[in-house]
């Protein structure tokens, strides 16, 4: 595959393997490959040429000037990614990448001092796998930032925010029975947008519990659907833990399920990890309510932001979404690899499922079999979907079962 339209720039200081790096990148189809011997070089030279694709740089033993290099570069916004050439053991990898991707800079991977052919190869697609989950999911907007609250709400009422469906699925059978419910703007001028386009602009305007219930109204006429077919689903919702404090959720979401004629039982609403759930007295009722009534409870993004395993012993959950960070390179880390061995036993032990997030390769599917792990999320199984692509989705995964 060639790369004719990427811009690269090695960082070495032995002229030796500055060459074979280089020649390695050009003979994979990329044009524009540029090399220089250390990190002032580098910087003198993007300010001048702008930002490149991909970096290729060096983190040596006992030596700090490697790191300063990617951090310089990444503070520049000059680096869209970064391959690195490391001895250092897997844990301070995860803690560098996860340094750089708060510069807003992904790590393509690390790799021997003595760079490899192979290697490059399976980063660079790796590269443009990235690239194109970012441009095929949604499309990006320009600014609008100037929707007022009126046209907010008035977008929300038209139903031009979309619910869009990404199975769960069993990662031994294959077998799907539940969804999660993911919002889309089906922007009249910018196309559709995903949620980081959008949620500040609801959040900002309090506007996340009329999105709620219109993304909930529209599961459940896609229950009711496909219910009189046969098929019994549970979706998922997402709700922020702030939502919780509303003392009228649980009774709001009562009326709708009465409704539509759905179970409670086919509903499970999803608390990011991301925000802090305030256990006030309304938070757990609303929470108990919700559990009494047969939905299913699920602590999202597992492992981030405000984890605790206190809330999984004073929160009536049903459900763990282990956070996908915890399976990239789970073939080679360790630590990464002991917590998602340990949070399946804890599962297990508190009768609680376990679902793991942003399974994307076959060997992950594997790995995880291996672990314990039997339920998952991901681009493996297939991309978040409108309800008609849903449908279709399903009746083709049935034919072809029924073949089988």
């Amino acid at each position: 595959m060639p790369y004719l339209s990427l811009r690269v720039l090695v960082i070495e200081e032995r002229p030796f393997k500055r060459l074979i790096a280089t020649r390695i990148f050009q003979n994979l189809g990329c044009d524009e490959v540029m090399a220089v011997a250390d990190s002032a070089d580098a910087l003198e030279l993007l300010k001048h040429i702008g930002p490149v694709d991909i970096v290729l740089c060096s983190l040596k033993l006992d030596c700090t000037q490697g790191l300063t290099v990617i951090q310089d570069l990444s503070r520049a916004g000059l680096a869209h990614s970064i391959i690195i050439c490391s001895v250092h053991p897997s844990d301070l990898h995860s803690a560098i990448e996860r340094m750089l991707s708060m510069h807003g800079v992904a790590v393509l991977g690390f790799v021997d001092t003595l760079v490899s052919s192979h290697a490059i190869t399976l980063l660079m697609k790796r590269f443009v796998e990235m690239e194109n989950i970012q441009g095929n999911d949604v499309s990006r907007p320009a600014c609008f930032n100037t929707s007022s609250k009126l046209e907010l709400k008035q977008a929300i009422k038209c139903n031009e925010f979309q619910a869009f469906f990404q199975p769960k699925f069993n990662l031994i059978t294959g077998d799907v029975d539940s969804m999660e419910v993911l919002a889309r703007w089906q922007h009249p001028r910018y196309g559709l947008l995903c949620p980081a386009d959008f949620l500040p602009l609801l959040n900002g305007f309090r506007l996340m519990d009329e999105l709620f219930f219109s993304q909930l109204e529209q599961g459940l006429v896609l229950l009711r659907k496909t219910a009189a077919t046969g098929r019994r689903l549970n979706l998922a919702f997402n709700l922020q833990a702030e939502q919780f404090c509303n003392p009228i959720l649980v009774t709001r979401i009562k009326e709708l399920i009465e409704i539509y004629q759905i179970s409670a039982s086919c509903l499970t609403f999803e608390i990011t990890e991301s925000s802090q759930i305030e256990t006030s007295p309304t938070v757990l009722e609303n929470l108990i309510r919700l559990r009494m009534m047969g939905a299913g409870l699920s602590i999202d993004d597992f492992g981030v932001g405000f984890s605790s395993l206190e809330r999984l012993c004073q929160l009536p959950f049903t459900e763990i979404k282990l956070d996908a960070s915890f399976i990239r390179d789970l073939d080679i880390n360790p630590r990464n690899r002991a917590i998602v061995e340990n949070i399946l036993s804890l599962g297990s032990a508190l009768k609680m499922t376990v679902v793991m997030e942003g399974v994307e390769t076959e060997a992950q599917r594997q790995l995880l079999i291996k672990l314990g792990c039997s339920l998952a999320q991901g681009y493996l199984c297939a991309r978040p979907m409108s309800a008609i692509g849903l449908l279709a989705w399903l009746e083709l995964k049935r034919a072809f079962i029924n073949s089988a």
